[in-house]
């Protein structure tokens, strides 16, 4: 995890997403990403030069009907010492049983972050901490080109004027690789998405397509990364 809280605390500074105290909310989905960013703000939490508190939050879709045992989740905040909310929601049953979206993900992924907008409010914090990560970023780069013909990606730093809300993603510099490999070596109590689309989605389809082309142009991801920085794309 050190170098994981390093590659936290240099896109936390890069992008000045923390301030002195800061009550910010992580979101945790479950998945190894979420996991990774809790347990780092944690960690950072007990020496980062401008003190802040931290509070998990969990927006259950309740998929097939069913509620998820967070419970490991639950334990893991009592042995940081942060404080846990998790609320049962009805995400999977709209989506895939009201509206039958054949497409998913995007809509599921912005009616969670408004249920954790509205849990970050009421739990009295001023920042949420989203899990996306550096393979997220470029994947989003990529997708947004091919999809929509656009130059765009979600930012590291972005203001929700209308909840008064900083939403923040300090894994922004990590990469996927080196937070599997984290989950695996500090055995984080990972809860398997019980989502009919898991692993069958375009960011997938866009993941295995820049793995290909990294084989011919070496550095690709890293290259985007960087031409996102210095064009200042989205808040870059």
């Amino acid at each position: 995890m050190q170098k994981i809280m390093g590659e936290m605390r240099a896109a936390m500074e890069r992008y000045e997403m923390v301030s002195s105290g800061d009550r910010i909310a992580v979101g945790v989905s479950g998945g190894k990403d979420s996991l990774a960013l809790l347990c780092g703000m944690a960690r950072l939490r007990d020496y980062y030069p401008q003190p802040f508190e931290v509070v998990a939050l969990t927006a259950d879709p309740c998929f097939g009907g069913q509620e998820t045992d967070y419970s490991p989740i639950a334990s893991l905040c009592a042995s940081l010492g942060v404080e846990y909310r998790l609320r049962r929601t009805r995400l999977g049953e709209i989506i895939f049983e009201e509206r039958k979206e054949k497409n998913p993900c995007s809509l599921c992924a912005r009616m969670r972050r408004g249920i954790l907008h509205n849990m970050a409010r009421e739990a009295g914090c001023n920042k949420l901490a989203l899990g996306h990560h550096f393979d997220d970023a470029v994947q989003t780069f990529f997708m947004n080109l091919f999809y929509s013909g656009k130059l765009s990606c979600f930012s590291p730093k972005t203001y929700l004027s209308r909840k008064d809300l900083w939403m923040i993603r300090p894994l922004i510099f990590t990469e996927e690789a080196s937070i599997r490999a984290a989950a695996r070596r500090n055995a984080f109590p990972v809860v398997k998405s019980a989502c009919p689309a898991d692993g069958a989605t375009s960011r997938q389809d866009t993941a295995t397509l820049l793995a290909n082309l990294e084989q011919q142009f070496p550095d690709l991801r890293a290259k985007a990364m960087g031409a996102m920085q210095r064009a200042h794309l989205s808040g870059w």
